[in-house]
């Protein structure tokens, strides 16, 4: 067993899927005040998994997981044929779903802070600052950018399913415990100074969403 995803990469994931099920649902039972607040501990997060693609662990930075298109369409074609090799962290495609993901929550999070809902008279923090048409226009966007989101999530779950049931591989259980199976693999470091590391992070993140809803 090789660890793979450090501690800080495996709570963000299943906070973020926490979160944007809490916002789903705070959307739709128009609490607005609580999917506000939810957006703004994406957004946070958001911000640290960005800084994280450059500061964190092998597995967890950018430039060990982000392919070419070269590289994924060779990925696809060796994953039809069976010829695939073992990734230690995302494959080329998974890595493709997080960065979509990521865009999308950025766009999600960023478009919520200038929106406004006239049927409940609740606007974003930084809506004063901009015209009502261009807060419509991103009210427009953070509506429209939610399907999206729904679409990316769904393939995401159909890419884990797809791994599970037809390549025997669990996807789920590495993402809870941090280890893989397997040989030649890269380890990831998931020591202290690693997770001392994500709070200092954490703590920039939340300071700069703390900022913009200060304004």
């Amino acid at each position: 067993m090789i660890r793979v995803w450090d501690l800080p990469t495996r709570l963000f994931h299943w906070i973020l899927l926490l979160l944007v099920v809490f916002s789903v649902v705070t959307a739709e039972i128009d609490e607005l005040d609580w999917h506000m607040r939810s957006g703004y501990c994406i957004l946070t997060l958001v911000l640290f998994r960005i800084m994280w693609g450059f500061a964190g662990p092998y597995h967890a930075r950018f430039a060990n997981f982000v392919r070419t298109p070269a590289a994924v369409l060779a990925y696809l074609r060796d994953l039809r044929n069976g010829s695939a090799a073992a990734q230690g962290g995302h494959n080329p495609m998974g890595a493709l779903s997080v960065v979509a993901l990521l865009i999308a929550l950025l766009l999600q999070a960023s478009t919520g802070l200038f929106a406004n809902d006239d049927s409940t008279s609740t606007e974003g923090p930084l809506a004063k600052l901009v015209s009502n048409h261009t807060s419509n226009l991103l009210t427009a966007v953070h509506e429209i950018n939610q399907w999206v989101l729904y679409t990316l999530v769904a393939l995401h779950v159909a890419a884990i399913a797809y791994f599970y049931f037809a390549k025997r591989e669990n996807l789920v259980i590495p993402m809870l415990t941090g280890d893989k199976p397997g040989t030649g693999l890269v380890s990831a470091t998931d020591d202290a100074g690693i997770r001392i590391r994500a709070v200092i992070l954490l703590v920039i993140a939340g300071a700069v969403v703390g900022y913009i809803f200060t304004r």
